[in-house]
């Protein structure tokens, strides 16, 4: 028999067996919404429904139109965390605008999301449909956080984001996207996206505490798009440190392991932002544990948000575009963030 559901808490999330995926199921419940499991092992649903069993579960294939329709069905937005996103967005965006279903997913794929902006902006407006990608720790986190970091200011010279994490244990999802997508990735230079360059530049960082001065080299991901698609500015960049980025190149690296009683493992990053306009010079950073558990409560208060109207428009968006995002970022303060955001250059919030 069916479970009942309240349509106006319901939120399919595709892929809720994964290892993002049982994040937000976990943050959507915690949140007071109902998670509809799905996605397209029957298998490992079951295996998660047993920790849900008041959850609904509907699997669904990528194959299948109308398995996808019954899966949102009475559903107000269906969040996909199941990559690589290359193969699954377009026919659950398909079905989310036939459905008239909020769209988000957790994407780092730069090739996808400017596809998602080719394809389905006109028809997401046409819609009322609001199509969020890459609202995760890459993409969504660095787009609020440059946003934040900007102000007041109209436009801007460089926005340059400095990530450094002590480790990164990938998931079988990352392995995966990445063999998916093996093509140089795009900065932005000029006001135009084009190829960085190979190989990758490399500087020197001074992070705030504990990781200090770093190696870091040229790494971008979806923040590129979010970014240059909504603020006026010259050029964006991203740089990661070398640690992380052997552990990624190296096969033999294991995947997260749970370091507490929520799933999240010990990984710490911090995230930095530098806006340049003229010869004055913003800076603010973000930080926190565990870049996967910490795009369950970046998605889910966007769901939230969304759900409950609090957006200044609909088509295929990115956060600051339509959230404020200083109030965004300071909503996960203390219990996912801690922020040092410069208030139009002259003072700071934090919290520590």
């Amino acid at each position: 028999m069916a479970k009942t559901i309240d349509t106006s808490k319901a939120v399919t999330v595709f892929g809720a067996y994964g290892h993002t995926g049982k994040f937000v199921v976990a943050e959507l419940v915690k949140r007071g919404y109902t998670p509809i499991l799905s996605g397209r092992n029957s298998d490992k649903l079951n295996v998660i429904g047993i920790s849900y069993p008041d959850l609904e579960i509907r699997p669904a294939s990528i194959d299948d139109p109308n398995s996808l329709d019954n899966a949102l069905e009475g559903a107000i937005a269906v969040i996909n965390c199941a990559g690589p996103f290359l193969d699954t967005a377009t026919p659950l965006i398909e079905a989310a605008l036939r459905n008239h279903v909020h769209y988000l997913d957790v994407a780092a794929e730069q090739q996808y999301v400017l596809s998602i902006y080719e394809k389905f902006t006109n028809a997401a407006q046409d819609k009322g449909v609001l199509i969020m990608p890459a609202m995760a720790f890459y993409g969504g986190l660095a787009d609020l956080l440059a946003t934040a970091v900007m102000g007041d200011w109209f436009a801007a010279d460089a926005i340059t984001i400095g990530v450094a994490l002590d480790s990164w244990l990938p998931t079988a999802g990352t392995r995966l996207t990445g063999q998916r997508n093996p093509g140089r990735r795009l900065t932005f230079s000029n006001k135009k996206l084009v190829f960085m360059s190979d190989p990758p530049l490399s500087q020197k960082w001074q992070f705030a505490e504990p990781f200090g001065l770093q190696e870091v080299v040229e790494f971008p991901l979806t923040e590129i798009i979010t970014i240059s698609k909504h603020l006026d500015v010259n050029a964006v960049s991203t740089y990661i440190n070398l640690a992380p980025m052997n552990d990624i190149h190296n096969s033999e690296t294991p995947p997260p392991q749970p370091a507490d009683d929520s799933g999240r493992s010990s990984q710490i990053f911090l995230m930095e932002a530098i806006v340049r306009s003229g010869d004055e010079v913003r800076r603010g950073r973000v930080a926190g544990r565990d870049i996967y558990a910490i795009t369950a409560p970046l998605i889910v208060e966007a769901m939230i948000r969304i759900a409950e109207g609090r957006i200044k428009k609909t088509g295929v968006v990115c956060a600051a575009e339509v959230f404020d995002a200083l109030d965004f970022l300071k909503s996960l303060c203390p219990e996912h963030l801690l922020i040092d955001i410069p208030a139009n250059g002259k003072q700071s919030f934090s919290v520590s």
